[in-house]
């Protein structure tokens, strides 16, 4: 048993009743973001949900999840069921994604000197402008406006990522099949984050996953119990859900470079990893002393990177990192040729459901 912040539940870890699978389950009172909370936490600790079972109608929240890590396997290790039961500290320090010919950054930085953060109003002035400066398109339209914000403390990343790209409407637009893996460990946070910051409630969902394809349900309403009731809000729950799940999609190549951490590193790392390609996702962390720059690349015509270029990458990169090239998991086009290429939505009640 534990408590998590922001509630206080009952958490418990089975690893007895399922052969394949550790069961984590919660009970709680029933609040707003609470199912957000749990798989925040889930998803934070690295762990796959193979399964969930949830239900908070009324005034009590039951969930059940099935979770492995992610070589597929039960939770033995102890300090890890521990941290299930408690929120784990973040080590991400960076995060860049891109989407919709948008881009959202989230970055942590300490005063080089004291190694705190910066508490200095004209030097926070002056970073927000400097960052308006490099994000900013050619254009004096809008649209090609750079918008910043600056804050003292600690924020989940990945959920403010979200939160930017669907503040600058990265849903509209021309939408392109989507492939939904079970290997993606943070697809049900993408969406119950999604579905969270939009005002909706999670009332009833079930998760499951048959080999590498995953299958969630989700009964949402609004917060004051009613459903959604004309065919243009559903058509926005559809592209918002759709972008969400884009996010994160990676293909292509990931090139991983390791260096002890030091001041102007990623300066170094951005640098050496341009090199005449395109970065559509990025994710910086640090360990102990020990920094880890993750890219997802392409051409700068979004084509494969050739061996050519990662020789030369490795070159430029000398000792000073270690580089590890790998591919992307998503095979996008082998699953559309087996006819799993585009993402199902179904809006119905659970009443229909009972009734049918």
């Amino acid at each position: 048993m534990g408590s998590w912040a922001y509630f206080d539940p009952e958490v418990s870890v089975d690893n007895s009743s399922c052969k394949d699978c550790t069961l984590v389950k919660v009970d709680s009172m029933n609040k707003p973001g609470i199912l957000l909370e749990v798989v925040q936490i889930l998803t934070d600790l690295d762990l796959i949900i193979t399964k969930a079972y949830i239900s908070s109608d009324g005034g009590w929240f039951m969930d059940v999840f099935h979770v492995t890590d992610q070589q597929g396997q039960k939770i033995s290790d102890n300090r890890t069921i521990e941290q299930i039961e408690k929120s784990p500290h973040q080590r991400c320090c960076c995060e860049v994604w891109t989407h919709n010919r948008r881009i959202a950054c989230v970055l942590y930085v300490n005063d080089d000197t004291t190694n705190r953060a910066v508490d200095d109003a004209s030097r926070l002035s002056s970073m927000e402008e400097q960052l308006k400066n490099i994000f900013r398109g050619c254009g004096n339209d809008d649209d090609n406006v750079a918008h910043t914000s600056l804050s003292v403390g600690s924020t989940h990343v990945d959920r403010r990522l979200h939160q930017l790209l669907f503040a600058d409407r990265d849903y509209e637009g021309a939408a392109e099949p989507i492939v939904l893996l079970n290997q993606r460990p943070k697809l049900m946070f993408d969406i119950v984050c999604t579905l969270t910051d939009m005002q909706y409630v999670v009332f009833h969902a079930t998760i499951s996953s048959e080999g590498p394809y995953a299958s969630q349900e989700y009964y949402i309403r609004h917060m004051d119990g009613c459903t959604l009731e004309t065919e243009g809000e559903t058509e926005k729950v559809i592209k918002c859900l759709e972008a969400a799940i884009r996010r994160r999609v990676s293909e292509g190549l990931s090139l991983e470079l390791c260096a002890k951490d030091r001041v102007g590193l990623l300066s170094e790392v951005t640098s050496s990893a341009k090199n005449g390609l395109s970065v559509t996702r990025a994710g910086v962390t640090t360990v102990g002393e020990q920094a880890m720059n993750v890219f997802y690349v392409s051409d700068a015509s979004g084509k494969p990177v050739d061996a050519k270029t990662i020789e030369e990458l490795r070159k430029e990169i000398g000792e000073t990192m270690r580089l590890n090239v790998k591919k992307a998991p998503t095979n996008a086009k082998a699953l559309e040729a087996s006819g799993w290429a585009k993402t199902s939505f179904f809006f119905g009640s659970l009443l229909e459901k009972f009734l049918t």
